[in-house]
């Protein structure tokens, strides 16, 4: 089977981005275990990165157990991958209820992650988070629903905790938060007194991130995530109805992989 990647662009780390989508290839089944990987130049064609980029990307992987390389043949998924499909039952995952209790889930994790990015972040990891501030609050202003911004805000506070462990449990849980991702935002954009909580409660995390308080930054991030829970509960009921619903969806295909 054919890969075709999406080129990378600028904003976070290039390797990080190409690791992430040869990542996902791999957990929704598109790379089985025993699967080559493209050659470099194939993906350097693909990404539009230098060969640097990819090396660092496929060394990543390979600190996560996700590939291997064998000597004068390639890269290859390894036949024993360190995740195992999450037993959901997808009958559940299109509602309401499915999308606050993926957010219970990113509270405890946000929290804690917050917490370490406050401890271990260094200046390149404060103006990267700033910077994914800066996107999320650009595209809200545009119009967007800033649903790629979001994850990319919670991403680089991610990467600044150091804990390449965590940061492959989000990786993993990402296909399922990314669909309760779309559902929160597209309630918030429906409200400006929504939107305006969501863009303060984004900059009270940075603002602990950056000072390095880590108890302020895990408050911070655990209080952004209720409040999320809040926001879909008070949720217009025609929206469920007409568009969360629907949104909710990806959800269910997620949990079927």
């Amino acid at each position: 089977m054919t890969q075709n990647f999406t080129p990378v662009s600028s904003g976070a780390r290039l390797s990080d981005q190409v690791a992430e989508q040869l990542t996902t290839e791999i957990k929704q089944g598109r790379l089985m275990p025993g699967d080559k990987l493209p050659t470099e130049a194939r993906l350097v064609e693909q990404f539009q990165v230098s060969r640097t980029v990819v090396r660092e990307a496929v060394s990543r992987l390979k600190s996560l157990g996700l590939v291997d390389s064998r000597q004068g043949s390639g890269v290859f998924v390894n036949q024993k991958l360190p995740f195992a499909p999450l037993n959901f039952e997808s009958r559940h995952a299109a509602s309401q209820e499915a999308v606050i209790q993926m957010v219970e889930v990113r509270r405890a994790l946000e929290a804690e992650v917050a917490a370490l990015a406050a401890q271990r972040r260094n200046a390149r990891d404060i103006r990267a988070i700033q910077q994914a501030v800066k996107a999320l609050d650009t595209a809200v202003k545009a119009g967007g629903n800033g649903v790629a911004e979001d994850v990319k805000f919670h991403r680089a506070i991610a990467d600044a905790t150091r804990n390449p462990f965590l940061i492959q449990t989000l990786e993993y849980l990402g296909q399922f938060l990314h669909g309760a991702t779309q559902v929160t935002r597209a309630n918030e954009a429906r409200r400006m007194d929504f939107a305006a909580e969501v863009q303060t409660e984004h900059h009270a995390i940075l603002q602990a991130v950056e000072a390095g308080n880590a108890e302020g930054a895990r408050q911070a991030a655990a209080a952004h995530m209720g409040n999320a829970i809040t926001r879909i509960r008070s949720a217009d009921p025609a929206f469920w109805l007409q568009e969360g619903e629907r949104l909710a969806q990806p959800l269910v295909k997620g949990l079927r992989t």
